[in-house]
């Protein structure tokens, strides 16, 4: 029995970028795994050591984007994310991470903070959604 395509949930169902930026915002931006730090090499188009340099902040072994006058470097406020295919994973994640299927506080406070999440949804219902999804996906990127 196949499902019919309207009850097969949707990453739309839950969540539309709306590319305001908000989570690009702050002082600290995501750490950049390998494969990350590769994508980003590539999508830039730049040897490794002079994206370590413009726009890598190193501390240890933690590899994180640099900052901005208090948003990630990467980020235009006219074009949003300028590395978008080369976005660490994270970001692609963001905001529906899997910890809001267990934390209701933390669901509402990405909630309130991106525009992008649907307003209309009981939070149970946005859980099932979710829960769903990543079942049938795995990694969810958005």
């Amino acid at each position: 029995m196949q499902e019919n395509d309207s009850t097969v949930p949707r990453l739309s169902d839950i969540f539309r970028c709306t590319r305001c930026g908000y989570c690009c915002q702050g002082e600290t931006t995501v750490s950049l795994d390998q494969e990350d730090q590769q994508r980003m090499v590539d999508k830039l188009g730049l040897p490794r050591e002079e994206v370590r340099e413009k726009y890598w902040r190193v501390t240890g072994n933690v590899v994180q984007m640099k900052t901005v006058d208090g948003h990630c470097i990467f980020y235009d406020e006219e074009a949003g994310c300028t590395v978008h295919e080369g976005r660490p994973w994270r970001c692609g994640q963001w905001p529906l991470h899997p910890s809001m299927l267990s934390d209701r506080n933390n669901y509402e406070t990405i909630k309130a903070s991106c525009p992008g999440i649907t307003r209309d949804l009981e939070y149970e219902e946005f859980c099932r959604i979710l829960q769903a999804l990543l079942e049938r996906q795995g990694v969810l990127i958005c």
